[in-house]
């Protein structure tokens, strides 16, 4: 077993589904010195980053940044636009959706769950039928708010967010759109107004590239009306405070700096590349990790290819595998990490990450640990994936 202090020889391949591994010209922009964040420079740059991060949301609406995880981010979305026993429709589609769920519980909002029952419903996307159904229901407009993952990162399931508006919209319900994209912006396609969401939830730490540390709300003019109106406790996270200081390009806070200077280079990367270019590199991967899965001869978590995710690739193991202990293996024997089975699926199956700074020889690599490590734990495999990968990547 490596000890924290024990040197493995060569990089370490980072393929859990976030954090994602760093830029080496990222690490370098974090690295700088620090300035004032009440000085002109860095209003400058602050004015810059909350213009420049809307192409990424795909917006022309404001995008607040927080010096918090994804998780602030959620908190943030609930707390500026409702109030205590208001009544929001999640939909489960996997450990995200629930946590999601389990905080607006301790908030004091009624979260009802929709979706299918076990496991089923965690390998599928969001049924948008099934939330116009509920909504038709409610003709007295209790639900305030439809809250879904754009992209499960426990399962690796996309759901289509264009299509939840549609079953908003054909309900003629007011409920606010939400949308956690922690781990689908800047990986996946996003479309913040042209899907109609209200509040856009999302992080740094997956395809942007950056460390953990900056949380994103992306607003419609809908959700600063329901601002207005919201009565939960909020302070760090009110959203009014923050948007009166970033018309200058400052915080009310102190904001991360440096990951600020990472977000700033970040930005500069993808839009080098292209983000149409972007989002092909990421489709191009994730369909050669499920070809390597299917050539193993083992099953792809996600049951509907429609939404297969272009982010990761979840891996069920055939009964009576551990796949926590064949995690431990692999990172052990080839210095590669890979995403654990959360919730419903611990130990039954493990998660390979292809997003953000990733290439065909990072992913060729991954699955090549992969493999040799499931040949050593006795796994029986019907051929090599490694070789279906580079095939289709040919």
């Amino acid at each position: 077993m490596l000890k924290l202090d024990a040197h493995a020889s060569g990089r370490h391949f980072l393929h859990i589904p976030g954090p994602s591994p760093v830029p080496s010209r990222v690490l370098r922009a974090i690295s700088y010195q620090t300035i004032d964040h009440r000085g002109p420079e860095f209003g400058q740059l602050g004015l810059k980053l909350l213009e420049d991060i809307k192409r990424i949301f795909k917006t022309k609406h404001p995008v607040i940044i927080y010096s918090s995880s994804g998780t602030g981010a959620w908190e943030a979305a609930l707390v500026n636009t409702l109030s205590a026993g208001d009544h929001v429709l999640m939909y489960e589609t996997g450990q995200f959706a629930t946590l999601w769920k389990n905080m607006a519980d301790k908030l004091g909002i009624h979260a009802e769950f929709l979706g299918k029952p076990g496991l089923e419903g965690w390998r599928r996307g969001v049924d948008a039928k099934l939330i116009e159904e509920r909504l038709k229901k409610d003709t007295e407009h209790k639900i305030k708010a439809v809250c879904v993952v754009h992209n499960e990162t426990s399962t690796g399931v996309t759901s289509n967010i264009a299509a939840v508006r549609k079953a908003i919209d054909e309900a003629k319900h007011p409920a606010l759109l939400m949308v956690d994209t922690i781990s689908g912006l800047a990986s996946a396609d996003y479309c913040h107004d042209a899907w109609g969401v209200d509040v856009t939830v999302s992080g740094s730490q997956k395809g942007l590239m950056l460390p953990p540390g900056l949380g994103f709300n992306a607003l419609s003019p809908k959700a600063l009306e329901a601002n207005k109106k919201a009565t939960l406790p909020k302070a760090f996270w009110a959203w009014d405070e923050i948007l009166v200081s970033n018309k200058t390009g400052y915080w009310p806070t102190t904001p991360s700096t440096n990951l600020l200077y990472g977000l700033h280079e970040a930005i500069a990367m993808i839009e080098s590349e292209g983000m149409d270019a972007v989002f092909a590199r990421h489709q191009r991967l994730a369909k050669a990790c499920r070809a390597a899965v299917t050539a193993w001869g083992l099953e792809i978590l996600c049951q509907e290819p429609e939404v297969y995710s272009p982010v990761l690739t979840g891996v069920m193991l055939p009964e009576g595998f551990d796949a926590d202990a064949l995690r431990k293996l692999i990172q052990e024997r080839y210095n590669l990490s890979l995403g654990t089975g959360l919730g419903k699926l611990k130990g039954r199956a493990f998660r390979i990450g292809h997003l953000g700074d990733c290439n065909e020889l990072s992913l060729l690599a991954a699955l090549s640990g992969c493999e040799m490590g499931m040949t050593a734990f006795g796994i029986p495999l019907k051929g090599s994936g490694v070789l279906a990968a580079q095939e289709l990547l040919r």
